[in-house]
């Protein structure tokens, strides 16, 4: 599996997770399962991600604006995680911002798959796909179980 149709696995996931957690209403268990399982996926994600496809497109001149913008997209769905974090889920604010950060993920998912899969394709050989997509699934494996513990 290359580093794609790995990353394009845990994308699934994410759509599905955002799409049912702005489905939730109030202070509700199914709320707080979803927005830890949310939580839980973007951050196993976007750590072996950073790591296993970011980082070595920035060795590329060609790949660095595509990692400056994708890490700035990153880091704002971390911040909306953090003011969902210190929100009460009963709040109509914490659902507008549930919405803002399924927006933020959906926009986010279409852009890599659609814009820079591709242009990381043509930076990327074959093998280097086949050996980051392993190490990719190996990286997210652990901060999947790490972050369920």
């Amino acid at each position: 599996m290359n580093i794609f149709e790995a990353l394009r696995e845990s994308h699934d996931q994410q759509r599905h997770l955002s799409e049912q957690l702005v489905q939730t209403s109030g202070d509700s268990d199914e709320r707080q399962q979803l927005f830890d399982a949310l939580k839980n996926e973007l951050y196993a994600h976007s750590v072996a991600e950073d790591r296993y496809l970011y980082i070595p497109l920035m060795f590329n001149d060609t790949g660095l604006d595509i990692t400056r913008h994708a890490l700035a997209e990153h880091h704002e769905m971390d911040e909306m995680v953090e003011e969902l974090e210190q929100t009460d889920m009963s709040s109509p604010s914490w659902i507008a911002t549930a919405k803002k950060l399924a927006d933020k993920v959906h926009h986010h998912l279409k852009e890599e798959e659609h814009k820079f899969f591709q242009q990381a394709g043509k930076i990327l050989d074959d093998a280097e796909k086949e050996k980051l997509g392993k190490q990719y699934l190996n990286e997210y494996a652990k901060y999947k179980k790490t972050a369920s513990v």
